[in-house]
């Protein structure tokens, strides 16, 4: 119980210094998608006061219409192209085959902030299972075809009732963040301290891929046609850190990565970590 009223305490307090600042800057955000995942972030943008734009296919809809007037705040709904070209921020939530597509259909978004939560395209492989149909991720693609753009990859490891509330997990849940951008991914770190995440470090755009095939996870219970699903979390941990073993070596080398010394700086949503326990 203990435990949960200091997480509970971190989130408020987090959040509450975090929304301060991005209220002062009252930056557009752009939710690309009206579905299970964009309606559940374009009112939790707007309660952190960000002026949210849908961009829909069809933004007259009595469906889309009905999501702008419970988000309140200002928000408003146009089409895919014209709310990425308001915005300061664009989240692409849609389909993952739509997505070349709707990005084709945008404008050159030069150095506007991209943050893809897609699943990767998948097919049914012979054994009922769910396979990728690309090596690359949706992110990287999207970065190729918007070369100028700031892409991020975040937010596909968790489901739509964490963003509504992420208290459903019983602990902090922990935003994997992926980008070659070091400003862009300080920028989505801030977002997921507000939304009450915990955000990390996922190194660069290329690790996308391998949160893209994490997130297949979620689709075994369905395709073995099971009445129940599952949620996993990230969450973090310094047994890594009190162990320092890779591949069951000890390793005193330290970091390897060439900008070890200039690494993006995160929000410190969970305090300083434990001491390692005593040999």
């Amino acid at each position: 119980m203990a435990r949960r009223i200091l997480f509970s305490l971190l989130l408020i307090l987090g959040a509450g210094a975090a929304s301060e600042a991005s209220s002062a800057k009252l930056e557009t955000i752009a939710v690309l998608g009206t579905g299970d995942m964009g309606d559940s972030f374009g009112p939790r943008f707007a309660d952190l006061g960000y002026h949210v734009i849908y961009g829909s296919r069809s933004p007259d809809s009595e469906r889309v219409v009905n999501l702008v007037n419970s988000t309140g705040r200002g928000a408003s709904a146009d089409t895919y192209a014209d709310a990425a070209a308001a915005a300061d921020i664009v989240l692409v939530a849609v389909a993952s085959h739509a997505v070349e597509q709707i990005i084709d259909g945008l404008g050159e978004l030069d150095g506007k902030v991209i943050i893809d939560l897609n699943w990767p395209p998948t097919r049914i492989a012979d054994d009922g299972y769910e396979e990728r149909l690309t090596d690359i991720s949706v992110a990287e693609r999207i970065q190729e075809m918007r070369p100028k753009a700031l892409v991020v990859k975040a937010f596909g490891t968790m489901a739509s009732n964490v963003i509504d509330d992420p208290h459903v997990a019983g602990g902090p849940v922990t935003a994997p963040i992926a980008s070659d951008h070091r400003q862009a991914k300080e920028t989505v770190a801030r977002i997921a301290a507000e939304l009450g995440l915990d955000p990390v470090d996922a190194g660069p755009l290329r690790m996308a891929r391998y949160l893209e095939s994490l997130m297949m996870l979620y689709l075994i219970p369905h395709n073995q046609g099971r009445q129940e699903g599952w949620d996993f979390y990230f969450r973090r941990s310094n047994y890594w850190a009190c162990n320092a073993y890779t591949g069951g070596e000890l390793d005193e080398t330290g970091p390897t990565i060439i900008d070890a010394g200039n690494l993006a700086e995160f929000p410190h949503t969970q305090g300083e970590p434990e001491p390692c326990p005593s040999e």
